[in-house]
């Protein structure tokens, strides 16, 4: 009986270890964004900037052109994680409902597209785009990001589906409900953990895409918010610390605040998932 309150104590203090080694990167990204050209300079950094200087956040607003490619960073991801979620849903319905000889080899395939490495089909891929005026567009961008998405997805959903109980779904045949009917009504609720853990991975993904982006857009108007932040380092290596840590942090803001409205969704839909079970 006495042990239980040191391993509670050792629990917390594991759990707040724990968040503070998760915390520690953006603190320190916080802090570098505020700090001059001078303190970068010196010998011994601080954690804590002596002066906060601003300045990092106007020059990265300013000469980099931030938040026309912060737009299309966003634009891209979210036009790509409703897509996914559009076609994931019912392709992820039939593969862990319907049995056949197929359903093996397209979870085999499934798994071995993620093994191939990106290097080696961006060529094909601008091949197959050029011809169809989809380089150094927007919906080609979001085009490819989707088949790249999609087998993860489609591997994701397909665990949730099966995990619906196939009862709930005999239970509606018999009061007369119609397949499509019984799967916006009874599993799409039952799978909303599922579809916003695949949201998210989905968008954190299409946020964070350098070399498809690299090579499929030329335009500056259209680039994206990784292609800018790589400019911040010079031809030579030099890096601009400041504005680069400044814009690192503005381009976070964007995926928290989409992590955290989905994050409430995701705790209500299992309560949810809870309560009716």
């Amino acid at each position: 009986m006495r042990t239980r309150p040191v391993t509670r104590v050792l629990q917390y203090v594991a759990v707040l270890g724990y968040l503070v080694f998760l915390a520690f990167p953006l603190l320190w990204l916080i802090s570098s964004s505020l700090k001059s050209p001078r303190e970068f300079a010196a010998i011994s950094p601080t954690l804590l900037p002596k002066n906060v200087d601003f300045s990092n956040y106007t020059n990265a607003l300013e000469e980099q052109g931030l938040v026309r490619s912060l737009g299309n960073s966003l634009q891209i991801s979210i036009l790509t994680t409703i897509l996914v979620l559009i076609v994931a849903l019912p392709v992820s319905y039939a593969l862990a409902r319907f049995r056949s000889r197929l359903r093996p080899i397209t979870n085999g395939w499934i798994l071995v597209s993620q093994v191939f490495p990106v290097i080696l089909i961006v060529i094909p891929l601008f091949m197959i785009l050029r011809p169809l005026h989809l380089t150094n567009t927007i919906p080609g961008v979001v085009l490819v990001y989707l088949v790249w998405s999609l087998p993860f997805a489609l591997w994701m959903l397909q665990g949730y589906v099966a995990a619906v109980p196939r009862e709930l779904e005999e239970a509606a045949a018999v009061d007369g409900a119609s397949r499509i009917r019984t799967i916006i009504a009874i599993v799409m609720p039952l799978l909303r953990p599922g579809l916003i853990a695949t949201a998210m991975f989905t968008f954190i993904s299409a946020w964070n895409e350098f070399f498809f982006a690299l090579v499929l857009l030329q335009d500056p108007e259209l680039k994206t918010l990784p292609l800018v932040l790589a400019r911040f380092v010079g031809a030579e290596g030099q890096v601009q610390f400041g504005p680069l840590a400044a814009a690192s942090v503005l381009a976070t803001v964007p995926s928290l605040v989409f992590f955290a409205f989905l994050q409430r969704r995701l705790t209500s839909g299992l309560l949810s998932g809870a309560v009716k079970g």
